[in-house]
């Protein structure tokens, strides 16, 4: 079984363990008939099966890692097995009537335990622990009193004492990031200011700006833009060239930034509000510059309330070409959700395009604008993934009928010669929108008919894609630093109030430590997904090779990602060269994750 659907196994087994031993405690309450005795039984012989399941359950996930289960070994199940034990033991001593008490206790003890796996994050702490043991306690001293009328006031000062206690200890402030620690201790960057020999400088002004875009359906939505559009203008340059690009803020009351996706600028350019620059406000200008030397499809972004403008029309394409490069029919694909529609650039409905000559060479540059993966499909001719994430794939061989999965801010470059006949590009398995049609008009239009078909093709795994090649690192190497980052969900302080928060070690931002390094170090990240949604991890600055997913090294070409999914139950290891000094942020490029928690800082020393 996979771990995800141990993950599941287990809630299920959770659910049922507090049915079974609250069912135990009510029905042992309903009176001391000899049939209700004997059902109260039956129903404790049922719970105690159930938690047994779920311990064997939970030895299964244990193998897949501690992350999965550390509160569950530490505080909940031995906190359960002491209460349904008490329970168990006193109703074969004494009877059902005098089991009442330690059933409820069960019984909540049970349902606590359920509620731990959603609110707790990795680890539990003393906090939530104390809490529990609280509410627990006051719980079953209230089902006491409501059945026996005994009287509880000797219980209210322990129990009180205990959730005070937890509450006092969640009150003590965690480790907070100064997130402008950047201007108050200026970092060692380079500043650039030329092209290199031979390159140029590329001059480009982006105005944002409220409009209202119309897509090609027709159908107009009032966004936030570059230059009055969504997409912005696409921003290209040859490898050598200076990118020179001046933002001006026109009425985004929020504020705006140009962050560069995938681009390892400077630290100073990096567009990151509040740790390499303040946003800019309405009537404001700022200027980035930096080198070209990256090959390859990139995007830029504003980064400032991010989840909100960039889902709002505030991003556009970088692609960046060798000095010498192959003619061919070279094609960007921006994939953004508008308003619940899915579209290629604006185009919501399908876009036909003119096939070049059959035989020529095609490149489409496919890029992931939204915060959720998509799933793609190129009908009609045989393709390879030529890149990953701006970076090339070490002889990638030819595949058809396979479907890709792009993650969220992730590209990929499909090149293939033009066949005879038609080409469809699908997004979502969706012939109607979202989709590319190359080709004659009809054959097109056949290919696409005939797309229904890719739902049910196998996705390709990159981790064996393409012939192996050297790396200046790999799984084996000597790594200086090691950071482990365990996501999941549960209460928590984020930008100091608190919330169901999407965490980091059971913190959310700004209290999750900063990740420190020296230039020059290798570094590993080993990254755990216990949560029930898929975390794309988007570190800045820093391209990361993969080195493992679920313990499976990578076996086909070195795979070189900005970001990678983590999907739920999911544990990848990914290592990289810190050369590149300065403050970075490190977060979930769910970018509504990233505002409920999920970020956090790495930061080169000296």
């Amino acid at each position: 079984m996979s771990t995800i659907g141990l993950i599941a196994a287990d809630l299920a087994l959770a659910l049922l363990c507090a049915v079974g031993w609250l069912g135990a405690a009510i029905t042992a309450t309903m009176g001391p008939t000899i049939g209700r005795s004997r059902a109260a039984r039956l129903i404790v012989a049922g719970a105690g099966a159930v938690t047994l399941a779920r311990i064997g359950v939970v030895v299964l996930l244990a193998g897949r890692g501690w992350w999965f289960v550390q509160e569950k070994v530490t505080f909940a199940l031995p906190l359960l097995g002491l209460t349904a034990s008490v329970a168990v033991g006193v109703l074969l001593w004494r009877g059902v009537a005098a089991a009442r008490v330690p059933l409820w206790a069960a019984g909540f003890t049970a349902a606590t335990v359920l509620l731990l796996s959603f609110f707790t994050g990795y680890p539990v702490s003393m906090t939530q622990a104390l809490i529990s043991i609280s509410l627990i306690g006051a719980a079953t001293v209230t089902a006491w009193r409501m059945t026996s009328g005994a009287r509880i006031g000797r219980f209210v000062a322990p129990i009180a004492a205990v959730g005070l206690a937890g509450v006092a200890l969640g009150a003590i402030p965690a480790q907070q990031v100064d997130a402008g620690v950047a201007h108050n201790h200026p970092i060692r960057t380079r500043v650039e200011t030329s092209p290199e020999p031979g390159g140029e400088v590329r001059r480009y002004a982006l105005e944002a700006k409220r409009a209202t875009v119309t897509l090609a359906s027709g159908t107009r939505t009032e966004m936030w833009t570059f230059d009055g559009g969504s997409p912005g203008p696409e921003i290209t340059a040859v490898q050598g060239d200076l990118l020179e690009v001046t933002l001006t803020n026109v009425d985004i009351e929020s504020g705006v930034t140009l962050h560069w996706h995938g681009y390892d600028v400077p630290n100073s350019e990096d567009g990151a509000p509040g740790v390499t620059q303040e946003a800019v406000k309405p009537g404001g200008t700022h200027v980035y510059r930096f080198v070209a030397r990256q090959v390859g499809t990139y995007w830029y972004h504003t980064h400032q309330v991010s989840s909100e403008g960039v889902r709002k029309g505030l991003f556009g394409l970088l692609v960046v070409k060798p000095r010498s490069s192959v003619a061919e029919t070279d094609l960007t694909l921006p994939i953004h959700t508008f308003d619940g529609t899915v579209a290629l650039g604006s185009n919501d409905k399908v876009w036909q395009e003119n096939a070049p000559e059959p035989g020529s060479p095609v490149r489409l540059r496919v890029v992931n604008t939204d915060s959720t993966p998509h799933r793609l499909a190129l009908a009609g001719t045989a393709f390879r993934v030529a890149a990953a994430d701006g970076d090339d794939l070490h002889e990638p061989g030819e595949v058809r009928e396979v479907a890709l999965r792009l993650a969220a801010g992730g590209r990929y470059d499909l090149t293939f010669s033009m066949p005879r006949g038609g080409v469809a590009f699908l997004v979502d398995d969706d012939p109607a929108r979202a989709a590319l049609h190359l080709g004659d008009r009809g054959a097109a239009k056949t290919s696409a008919e005939t797309s229904a078909e890719t739902s049910a093709w196998p996705e390709l795994d990159l981790l064996s894609y393409g012939t192996p090649t050297a790396t200046p690192f790999g799984a084996g190497s000597r790594f200086d630093r090691d950071f482990t980052m365990v996501l999941d969900r549960g209460i928590a302080m984020v930008d100091g109030r608190p919330m169901y928060a999407q965490t980091v070690n059971g913190l959310g931002h700004p209290n999750i430590p900063v990740q420190t390094v020296r230039e020059g170090e290798l570094v590993r990240f080993t990254v755990v997904n216990r949560s029930l949604e898929t975390h794309p991890w988007h570190l800045h600055g820093h391209r990361v090779l993969v080195l493992s997913k679920d313990g499976r090294p990578v076996t086909g070409s070195p795979l070189w990602l900005d970001t990678f999914d983590v999907r739920p139950g999911e544990l990848w290891r990914v290592a990289f060269r810190a050369a590149n000094p300065g403050m970075w942020m490190n977060h979930c490029h769910n970018l509504g994750h990233a505002d409920e928690g999920m970020a956090m800082h790495l930061m080169y020393q000296d």
